[in-house]
Formats: C-alpha cells, sequence, structure tokens
C-alpha cells in the first residue's frame, strides 16, 4: 500500500530516510523541477546521483527510459537502492516506471511537483510511458513506498498549469462528491483552495484504487473524460495546436457528460451546470470537423476497451459513474459536433 502524506517536503523526506536505510540514492528530475524544486529536497539527502531529463510528454518514452536506466546501471545501483522522482506527471509515470523494471524493481518515491500529479499521477500506482503516440501505452501496476505532496510546489507553477490539475479535481467531484461539485462550482478559478482540494481528490482516489488496485471495475469511473480527452490530446501531441493534459480531459468531460446526457444518465441542467462551468475556466478549443475521424480512432487503443468495442466511463448523476458503457462511432462524432457548436 502507497502512503500518502500532505506536509512540508523537508520534514517528511528526512523522516522517511531515517527509519528506512538504503545502499545509494538516485533522483530523477527534468529541467524544470532541477532549477525550481530541487533545493528543497538536496539539503535533506546524503551522498546522491542526479539525472535530468528534458522537461514534457514528449520526451516521455522508451529512449528516455534507456537513458534513465543506463545512468542507473553506471551509479552501480543494486536492488537496495532508492529512486526518487521528482516533477510532474511525466517524471512519476516514467521514473516509477524505470524504477519498479531497473533489476526487476527497485523502491522509489514520487514527489509530485505539479497540480495535476499531486491530485492524480502519483496516487494509486500507475506508471508507464507513451509508445508510438499512445499515451501510457506501456507500463505497470506499481506502488510507491511513499508519495510526498507539497503544497508549497505550486507556487513554482505558471496558471496554464493550475488550470490544467484543477481539471482532475473536477472529475473527481463529478464522479464521487456531487456536495463538492457544488461548491466548487460556485468559486472563481482564482478563488478555489489548492490545500482543501488536494487532499480532498487524494482521499477519493486512494478510496477508488485501494478498492480496485489493477482497474478490473471500478476504478474505471477515474477514465471519465479520459476516452475521447485522451485522443484529443495523443492527436494534437507534438503540434502547433498542443494541449496540457488537464485542458484535454476539460474537452473530453464536456463531450462526455453530453453522451451521459444522450443515455438518460444525466439531466440537461446537469449537463448545462457542467459545460457552463468548464467552459468558463478553459474557454473552447477549436477542433476542425476534418480532425473528427482521425481523433475518433484514436479511441480503439484506449485500455478500457474489450474487443472492438469502444468502452467509456459515464456521468450517473453528479457524483456517480457508470463504466463499460459501449459508445459507437457516430455517438463519438455526435458528442465532438457538440462540444464545438
Amino acid at each position: 500500500m502507497d502512503s500518502v502524506i500532505i506536509g512540508e517536503i523537508g520534514n517528511v523526506l528526512s523522516s522517511f530516510l531515517q527509519k528506512n536505510s538504503y545502499t545509494k540514492i538516485f533522483v530523477l528530475a527534468d529541467t524544470k523541477t532541477k532549477k525550481y524544486c530541487y533545493s528543497a529536497i538536496k539539503n535533506v539527502l546524503d551522498k546522491h546521483e542526479i539525472e535530468v531529463i528534458k522537461d514534457g510528454e514528449s520526451h516521455k518514452n522508451i529512449n528516455t527510459c534507456v537513458s534513465i536506466w543506463d545512468k542507473m546501471t553506471k551509479a552501480k545501483l543494486d536492488r537496495h537502492a532508492l529512486a526518487i522522482n521528482l516533477g510532474g506527471g511525466v517524471i512519476g509515470d516514467m521514473g516509477g516506471f524505470c524504477a519498479s523494471t531497473y533489476k526487476r524493481g527497485i523502491d522509489f518515491i514520487q514527489i509530485p511537483t505539479t497540480l495535476l500529479s499531486q491530485v492524480d499521477a502519483s496516487v494509486g500506482g500507475k506508471l508507464g510511458i507513451d509508445f508510438e503516440s499512445f499515451k501510457n501505452h506501456i507500463g505497470v501496476f506499481k506502488l510507491p513506498k511513499l508519495v510526498i505532496i507539497d503544497p508549497n510546489f505550486l507556487k513554482t507553477l505558471p496558471n496554464s498549469e493550475l488550470r490544467s490539475g484543477f481539471a482532475e479535481i473536477i472529475k473527481h467531484c463529478l464522479i464521487r462528491d456531487a456536495a463538492m461539485w457544488e461548491v466548487i462550482r460556485k468559486i472563481d478559478f482564482e478563488d478555489q483552495n489548492w490545500a482543501t482540494l488536494i487532499s480532498h481528490s487524494v482521499a477519493i482516489k486512494e478510496k477508488i484504487t485501494q478498492e480496485d488496485p489493477t482497474e478490473q471495475n471500478v476504478r474505471k469511473i477515474l477514465n471519465f473524460g479520459h476516452t475521447l480527452g485522451h485522443a484529443v490530446e495523443t492527436f494534437y501531441l507534438g503540434t502547433k495546436n498542443h494541449l496540457l493534459h488537464g485542458e484535454a480531459i476539460a474537452i473530453g468531460m464536456i463531450c462526455e457528460s453530453f453522451l451521459a446526457f444522450r443515455k438518460k444518465l444525466i439531466t440537461p441542467k446537469q449537463l448545462n451546470q457542467i459545460e457552463e462551468f468548464i467552459f468558463a475556466i478553459y474557454g473552447k478549443v477549436e477542433i476542425p470537423t476534418t480532425d473528427h475521424e482521425a481523433i475518433i480512432k484514436l479511441t480503439l487503443q484506449d485500455k478500457k476497451n474489450k474487443g472492438n468495442k469502444v468502452r467509456f466511463s459515464l456521468l450517473k448523476g453528479i457524483g456517480d459513474c457508470a463504466f463499460d458503457v459501449i459508445i459507437t462511432k457516430s455517438e463519438m462524432e455526435a458528442a465532438l459536433n457538440y462540444y464545438s457548436e
């Protein structure tokens, strides 16, 4: 079971290292977290190795993993070493994947530095990399020894990264907490209480992932907004129209709320509330009709699928969610058209 602690990074990490004995410590960071976040842990660590990679989703691939494994090998890490992943979702996903596969697995700690990774990516033990443009296509389920969430890191983030993380907070409220949805939708983005919302999201995700660690059933609801959202994100990855993860999931949540409405799972009023709130924060992204077919084709690689059926997680009212709802190509086309109206 992974342990998630929300608190000041230096104190929590120091306490953990005093209680555990490791032969070596290997820190993985990217260029941004090396500059803005590394100083928060540097003095807590004894002698250690640090590997710095380029930041961004485009580097979350097998080639970067080869480089990381090479550095781990040259650092002579044995199976009693510790890897510390300091960064957002890319660092956590890839660093955890590399640690879990190096010598069949060494202990690792996740220190998420973005709002997105603090409320979502760092919790639950999903690890992986992108492959041939498909998000998280290669990976494993493996729990970290510890997740340390320090809200102070949010001070290093631009507004766009906070908005990206907020999409997952919205998702958690919509699928599991109608009361909190009523709270956040009446507060302007700039006035949201991040510390409270981080704790709230972590509690929801921990409970769901403990019920279903390897996503056989109820954990699938955490993918609300992600079937079409991931497809949109993947399609525009590496283009001038590149979207942050949360921006793409915001699109997905509107499209998939429309599908829930079409299936009579939510009311017109609930659909209007969701799209009004999300559009107010994220605006509307232009998705040309000519891109729809390619986007829909990408959903065929979604990990929830069975056979050639694309399976969605759709809201069942506010605060509840159904999973394994089969959606057709024409229904997805209708959802994308609805978003763009």
